[in-house]
Parts: C-alpha cells; structure tokens; sequence
C-alpha cells in the first residue's frame, strides 16, 4: 500500500511532480475520450447536426456539476494537508464527510437537471436544428451526476493520499466500456445522442463503484462506507470554505462558457459543429495542464501541512514553469499534424476549415494557462482561495466575456476564439502579480528563513 503514495515532501521535487502527474496524465486521456468517442461515433454515424448537439450539451452540465467538484478539490486539499501533519484521525473525518456530500450533493443534481437543461439550452439559443438532440443528450448525462461526483470525490481522496495511479486503473474499465456501449448503442442499435449519453452515463458509475472496492481493499484505515454513515460538522465547514470558492469559481467559469458557446451558437451549426470538433483536438494539449497541476496542488498541500516551507519555495515557480513549455511543446506537436487528425472527425469541408482555425489559435496560446492554472493550484494548495477565486472572475468576466462579444459584433463571430488568449495572458499576468506583490503569500515564503 505505502509504494503506491508518493510522498511530496521529500526527494527530487519534479521527480515526484511527474510521477504524479503520469498517471493523471494517462487517466485525464481515457476521460478525454469519452467525449472523443461520443464525437467520433456522433460525426461518423449520425450528421453534423447531432454533432452540434453534443457540442453544445455538454456547458450545461458542467455548469452546475463543478461547483460540487470544486468541493471535491477542497477534500483533496485538506487531506494532502492532513497527510503532511500525519493526521489520521482528522482524514478519517474527511473521508466521511465525503461520502455524505456525494449523495447530499448528487442526488438533487440528478433531478434538477433533468428540469434545468431545457431551460439553459433556451437561454443559450440552441438552434432550432439541434434541439430534440441538445435536450436529450444533456438529460441523460445529468442522470449520471451522482456517479461523477462519487467519482471525483474519491479520486481527490487518493490524490490527498499521494495516489495519483488508481484512478487510471478505474479510468481504463470505464474507459473500454464507454467505447463498447458507444458503439453498441449509436452504430449497433441506432441510438443517436441518446446513447452516446447512456454510454457516457454507464461508464461514470462504473469508476465510480470501482473506486470504492479500491480505497476500501488498498486504504481499510480509511474506513470509506458505500453510503453516508455520519459527518463531521468542522469538516464540512473546512471543505466548503475551501472548495465552494473553488466551485463557485469553476461553476463560473462554466457559465461564462455558456456566454462564449451562445455567441458561437449565433455562427450556425456549421460553425458549432467545426467548434465541437476542434474542442477535442485542443483537448489533447490540454491533459498535462490539469494532471501538472493536481500534482502542484497536493505538492502546496503536503508541504504546508508539514511546514516544510523550504521546499514550498522551490517548487513554487518551477512547477507553473515546466506546465507551460510542457503545454506548449505539445500544443506546436498537434497543430503539425492538426489536419489528419481533424479528418478523423469529421470530412465536411466548411466544418474543417472553422475547426483548423480555432485550434491553431488555442493551441498557440494555451501556455499562458498552464502558468496561470498552474500559480493558481499552488496557492489553492495552502488554502488561499480567495485571490485565485477573484482572478478567475475577471479574467472570464470582464475579459473573455467582453472580447468575445466585440469580437461578434464588431469583427467577425468565426474569430470568437481569440477571446481566449487575450484573457489567458491577462489571467497570467495577475497571478505572477500574486506571487511579487501579495504579502501574505510572502509571509508563507519568508516562514522559517
């Protein structure tokens, strides 16, 4: 059991940063591809028009499911914390505490967005076309709420526990499920969205089931239960105010997706096909930002837990750093080859030629988020929310949003992505802020000098 931890405070600090993130990295591959496959399945058997339906189902649900998994991240903090003060005591109480958000949280999410979806898709202005297929794609997936939840919460249970490697096992089964059931369901049975969605659904409550067996064969002195046995009031109240800025912010984020999919739902299905499609491919340069900064987040976790603030001081830069060149190597390595692998989605021309656009303008570009994401987990990782909760705000709102909008009105509405640059930079450059010039950050560097 202890080989399978890694134990952030000791040893050769991006040796244990990229042995935590592989994994991660692996794993976050396997959950890219249940919406690959969907997009795969969907292009190739059903029509550009479901294609857009997917495309644009899928910022509904992510709206509210993060301010949840934002809570999720905030029990990986405290346990990463808790590990580092060697407190079992408190990350049995977690642990617990835990358990009873999964279904506190998960079960209203299920029955609210069976209600809510048609709701949002509405205000985002789903077209006509895309309709039918947007409102049943997004109910189904909605079903599956409390096994992603479930998921996510354990999953940041083992990353607080320095065990970044299981939840790729539980990602592997999931995984060759959700493309059996994809085809099955869409090629074999002619489903369309509906069951590319179950597939999606199915394969979430799979990890999810699977992850408890594991933490409660490999981790017994945790005590994880199926169902909630009690919850500690204390607890509860550290993971919301940790986590719920976290999702709120996320939460937020989200929403303000919604804004940027209305504006480029406005472009037709042509556009938001091409969109959908490109979002995948920008995807794949995506998977080491979020794995290298998990990793960050457990490495400020850990260390601060153990007051080891020495060491906090030499991975504090280092880590966003080698995100960003590591992000843009694999952003210039997808776009030399962003054509072939744009054909496999799709072979409408006018679809490929938006698609080719927006993913040479992300993939340029995504560095500055990997920065950015990456100061953000590190602080995120000590407990300081609140600045990091603010940034995220502005750099959506009162950056990527507006742009985005002049864009569309002022220029043209198929260059919509370059909003996303212009707030990516500027969400960097306040975060390098954060590190010169914010004094209780520096109070926690300067700690036993």
């Amino acid at each position: 059991m202890e080989q399978k931890k890694i134990d952030m405070t000791t040893g050769p600090i991006m040796n244990n940063v990229f042995l935590f993130a592989i994994p991660i990295v692996l794993g976050n591959i396997l959950q890219y591809l249940y919406t690959t496959v969907d997009t795969l399945v969907i292009g190739n058997y059903c029509g550009k028009t479901s294609l857009a339906a997917v495309g644009t189902s899928a910022q509904p649900v992510e709206v509210l499911l993060c301010i949840f998994l934002g809570i999720g991240t905030g029990v990986s903090i405290l346990i990463s914390q808790y590990i580092g003060a060697k407190d079992m005591k408190k990350i049995r109480r977690a642990v617990d505490t835990a358990t009873f958000l999964v279904f506190v949280c998960g079960i209203p999410l299920c029955i609210l967005g069976y209600f809510a979806a048609p709701l949002i898709l509405r205000g985002m202005g789903a077209p006509a076309d895309t309709w039918d297929a947007a409102v049943k794609y997004t109910r189904i997936v909605f079903y599956g709420a409390l096994g992603n939840i479930g998921y996510n919460m354990n999953a940041g249970i083992l990353r607080g526990m320095g065990d970044s490697k299981a939840s790729l096992w539980f990602l592997v089964v999931s995984c060759i499920a959700n493309i059996v059931l994809d085809f099955l369901f869409v090629a074999g049975f002619g489903m369309d969205v509906g069951g590319a969605a179950l597939s999606t659904t199915l394969a979430m409550y799979l990890s999810w089931i699977i992850s408890i067996v594991y933490i409660r064969k490999k981790f017994p002195e945790l005590e994880l239960t199926y169902f909630p046995k009690s919850f500690d009031t204390n607890e509860l109240k550290q993971f919301v105010m940790i986590g719920l800025p976290i999702g709120l912010n996320n939460s937020l984020y989200s929403l303000g997706h919604v804004a940027i999919q209305t504006l480029v739902n406005a472009q037709g299905s042509t556009f938001m096909a091409g969109a959908s499609v490109a979002g995948r491919v920008t995807g794949m340069s995506n998977i080491a930002i979020t794995a290298l900064s998990s990793a960050a987040t457990t490495f400020s976790g850990q260390n601060y837990g153990a007051s080891n603030f020495e060491r906090l001081r030499k991975g504090y830069i280092k880590i966003p750093l080698i995100s960003g060149i590591v992000t843009l190597a694999a952003g210039l390595c997808v776009i030399s080859f962003r054509m072939p692998i744009l054909r496999i989605f799709n072979r409408d021309e006018a679809v490929l030629m938006y698609a080719n656009r927006y993913v040479v303008v992300m993939l340029l570009s995504q560095w500055f988020y990997a920065i950015f994401n990456g100061i953000i987990c590190i602080v995120n990782g000590v407990g300081l929310v609140r600045y990091t909760t603010v940034v995220n705000i502005l750099m959506l709102w009162a950056v990527r949003i507006p742009s985005a909008y002049l864009n569309n009105r002022y220029f043209d509405g198929t260059y919509i992505m370059l909003c996303f640059p212009i707030s990516f930079s500027f969400g960097m450059i306040m975060m390098i802020g954060y590190y010169i010039f914010s004094r209780k950050w520096k109070e926690i560097i300067r700690t036993d000098l």
